[in-house]
């Protein structure tokens, strides 16, 4: 089961989108407390100014340990600190020692400690607790109450419920998150256009290709393209021109061979036909069969050479070769030609790396030595030499035959351009050529002359020589 595609946009979106999401999460949570602790503040302001306005109405008698405190503080007296029919507010204003004066006797008095470093300008502690199996919020007050007749401390506590408080952290959090949704929509809409934008000429490329014909490997316009595709319309260009390349060649290939196969399969089935009927010998009529047999053979051989050097064209990274050794070898095998025509044989290398298959060398060579044994008139003289300066290797091979007519000069590397089709087919040169264009060489053909008479021909390749000799 193949993986599903992923989708360009939504690969950006959620990108996009997460880290926002995640971001605006973190600040509505920080602004949410934030807010939360600024209303606590205000509140706790509120029930400081309420404990104050009951200490304010206190008494005292005696000083010290006999000091005794008065109040006549009436419930009504919170009434205004109330901010509204939720919240309620509860008092107890008692001595130091814990003894009730005034307010509701069940409110637990206060134990604690005030604290060392507070916001305040007065003596007082803020803390949590339950009165009335309710949640409430207590401010305490050390007082100081002094009089004409007296000195002592009261502790008024003042409990607030938190109907009011929670009512308004709700609606502080609903309307930090609600404005943090529609922010979150807002980006994801302008992320959306943005996306939408930025892909429409990947989805314009698209359309193109698929709205062309079969077979259109024309290069894609780069003009309008974002500087961000254009690496990828060159890609697509190159793979696309070596395509049409690879495309041309099977072409040429397929109809090359369709027609040049057919001649000696017609000449081969008529020879048949000939046999059969008695209107030659029958160990001539073998020699004429297996003389066709043997050229179609060659044929089809130089043809499937010529197909396998655009083959290794397309492979990167060839080896180093030494193309002495190379030529060497192949020397050795048409050994048994350079004797049949009695040829004064010379060959001379030093080593030159190339960077080639080995197989390309090989084919190189063999075509442009067996054409020099070929031409080379019996007895004559045919050397092979194998040079190498800083910058080049060459292969020099001259023959001591004919050369090249004039009227051969201008189609020298072309298919199927032998001198005389019944010495060959006509491939050896075009794949000679295709060998060297391959690895980035040149060929040059050029006869030898003295005294205004050909005396043969040189046939010389300049290869490039591998980069520091590896």
């Amino acid at each position: 089961m193949s993986e599903r595609a992923i989708s360009l946009r939504r690969y950006l979106l959620a990108g996009i989108l997460l880290p926002v999401g995640i971001f605006v999460v973190i600040n509505a949570v920080s602004l949410y407390r934030k807010t939360l602790a600024a209303v606590n503040t205000a509140y706790d302001r509120t029930l400081l100014a309420s404990a104050k306005s009951l200490g304010e109405q206190l008494d005292v008698q005696g000083y010290g340990d006999q000091a005794v405190l008065r109040a006549a503080v009436p419930y009504a007296a919170l009434d205004t600190f109330e901010a509204d029919n939720q919240s309620k507010l509860y008092y107890r204003v008692s001595s130091v020692r814990g003894e009730l004066v005034s307010g509701f006797e069940e409110l637990p008095f206060w134990r604690g400690q005030i604290p060392v470093k507070t916001s305040y300008a007065a003596l007082v502690d803020f803390y949590d607790d339950r009165f009335r199996d309710q949640d409430v919020r207590v401010a305490v007050l050390l007082q100081p109450v002094a009089s004409d007749s007296g000195l002592g401390m009261a502790v008024v506590q003042v409990a607030e419920t938190l109907q009011l408080r929670q009512t308004l952290t709700r609606k502080i959090l609903f309307d930090t998150l609600w404005q943090q949704a529609v922010l979150v929509l807002v980006i994801a809409l302008v992320v959306a256009l943005v996306v939408q934008g930025a892909t429409r000429p990947v989805r314009r490329l698209s359309r193109e290709l698929q709205d062309r014909p079969e077979g259109d490997l024309t290069p894609l316009p780069a003009a309008g393209a974002p500087r961000e595709l254009l690496p990828l319309v060159d890609a697509t260009n190159e793979v696309m021109t070596r395509l049409a390349h690879l495309l041309d060649n099977q072409k040429r290939f397929v109809r090359d061979t369709a027609h040049q196969l057919r001649t000696p399969l017609a000449v081969l089935k008529a020879q048949v036909q000939s046999a059969r009927r008695g209107d030659v010998e029958p160990q001539q009529a073998l020699r004429e069969i297996s003389d066709t047999v043997d050229r179609a053979t060659g044929l089809a051989n130089q043809m499937l050479s010529l197909a396998k050097v655009e083959q290794l064209r397309q492979q990167p990274d060839a080896p180093v070769t030494d193309w002495a050794q190379v030529v060497r070898g192949v020397a050795l095998d048409l050994a048994p030609l350079v004797a049949d025509k009695d040829l004064d044989f010379e060959i001379d290398t030093q080593p030159a790396p190339v960077r080639a298959h080995q197989w390309m060398l090989s084919e190189l060579s063999r075509n442009l030595l067996h054409n020099a044994i070929k031409h080379s008139r019996s007895g004559g003289g045919l050397s092979v030499r194998v040079l190498a300066d800083e910058r080049a290797a060459a292969l020099v091979v001259a023959d001591s035959g004919p050369g090249i007519p004039a009227e051969l000069q201008p189609r020298l590397f072309q298919p199927f351009s032998a001198g005389d089709v019944r010495s060959g087919s006509g491939l050896g040169l075009a794949i000679s050529h295709e060998i060297v264009r391959a690895l980035g060489g040149a060929i040059q053909l050029e006869n030898r002359e003295k005294h205004g008479h050909v005396q043969g021909l040189d046939a010389t390749v300049r290869l490039p020589l591998a980069e520091n000799g590896a």
